[in-house]
């Protein structure tokens, strides 16, 4: 079967009238025509044993026989196209690109080996993403602003850690504002889950929101920056033209969970994917990464307090384990029980025997005092050598 564009549409022209306002796709003799500028000639079949014709006379031999049967082949081909007509759509990717969101995902220094996972997770997850190295903990957080705009970004997701176990979310709307901080407990990645859940890279997802989002204000203010964050722009020149899976932002004990899930074609059930983690939420910014406090979250407790009540607690409970253990001896020794006396003990023992008792009826001498006493006269011995 060879391409030839001349050839196929000079003799083509005699038997298929092809439209040109959309794209219509017939099968004649087995064989896909479309209506493009390079046509596949269909091929005729010929007796087994027949020696193919080659060079200027097979060529003609070949018009003519088309010719011949050009009548037959016409009405087959326009009684075929009635029942397999097949109208495609026009591509997708014939769209302008219009929405120009751009992520910045990176984070501080003193991140773990689950932050870092978790960030190529999202970057992977999110083709309009971009990464960035590392920033340093001495740098305020307004320089990230200007990394943003060196990097054409209008969105920011920044990680950043402290004391090499508290993991916190900085999203936020490069320059202008809003931001919000979080606390990101409970990490688990895509390599850590393996879960049965698979998409398309690339691909586009759609933003599932909890019905909480739209009672207050706060939670309406995060749905729309969550919208504007996680969602791939349509017509991006790195995103893929369907939508296999849905990200999911469910709010339960005052916290925002994510997932992630694939969309089955069969029957429209969810698969988890992953990764999964859950949002704290602290603070809400009217500025980047800083400003005036839009909303403070009263039942937020930091990590160093929880560490701090729980080694309390421990504490306490020692405490009290120790206050059981002396009770408990105190009561032992009260309800310890005495020895009985026993009345034989002293039937062999002697009695001590009594003195009389003497009674003074004169006054006793009196003695010299120390004052009038004499003194003794000093008389120096020597020593005696022994010989």
């Amino acid at each position: 079967m060879s391409l030839k564009c001349s050839a196929a549409s000079s003799a083509l022209s005699k038997f298929l009238s092809v439209k040109q306002e959309r794209v219509t796709v017939f099968k004649v003799h087995n064989i896909i025509i479309q209506n493009c500028t390079c046509t596949v000639l269909p091929t005729c079949r010929q007796p087994r044993g027949s020696v193919a014709a080659s060079g200027p006379a097979g060529k003609k031999a070949k018009q003519a026989r088309w010719e011949e049967n050009g009548a037959d082949d016409e009405e087959e081909a326009a009684a075929g196209a009635v029942e397999e007509e097949i109208t495609v759509p026009a591509p997708v990717s014939m769209g302008k690109w219009k929405n120009k969101e751009r992520v910045l995902i990176f984070s501080s220094r003193g991140v773990n080996f689950r932050t870092r996972h978790l960030m190529q997770d999202l970057r992977t997850m999110m083709p309009h993403s971009k990464a960035d190295t590392k920033m340093d903990r001495k740098d305020k957080l307004f320089v990230i602003n200007e990394v943003c705009e060196i990097k054409n970004c209008n969105k920011c997701l920044y990680f950043e850690a402290k004391k090499k176990q508290d993991l916190y979310m900085w999203m936020s709307n490069s320059p202008h504002g809003p931001s919000a901080k979080f606390l990101v407990q409970n990490i688990h990645t895509l390599a850590e889950l393996k879960m049965t859940g698979n998409c398309l890279k690339g691909s586009r997802p759609l933003l599932s929101f909890d019905p909480n989002f739209d009672k207050e204000p706060h939670f309406a203010l995060l749905k729309e920056l969550f919208t504007q964050t996680f969602a791939t722009p349509h017509y991006h020149p790195k995103s893929q033209p369907f939508v296999d899976h849905v990200f999911t932002f469910s709010i339960a004990d005052n916290r925002i969970w994510f997932r992630n899930y694939q969309i089955i074609e069969e029957d429209g059930s969810l698969v988890e994917i992953g990764p999964r983690f859950v949002l704290n939420l602290i603070k809400i910014f009217q500025g980047s990464f800083g400003g005036p406090t839009l909303y403070e979250n009263p039942q937020f407790q930091s990590p160093n307090m929880h560490r701090r009540e729980l080694r309390q607690a421990t504490t306490a409970k020692l405490r009290e384990k120790q206050m059981l253990k002396d009770l408990q001896k105190l009561k032992r020794a009260e309800n310890k029980e005495m020895p009985t006396t026993d009345v034989t003990e002293d039937v062999f023992a002697t009695p001590a025997e009594e003195k009389p008792v003497h009674i003074q009826t004169e006054a006793p001498e009196p003695g010299q005092d120390r004052k009038t006493r004499k003194p003794k006269p000093f008389k120096r011995r020597r020593m005696q050598m022994s010989h």
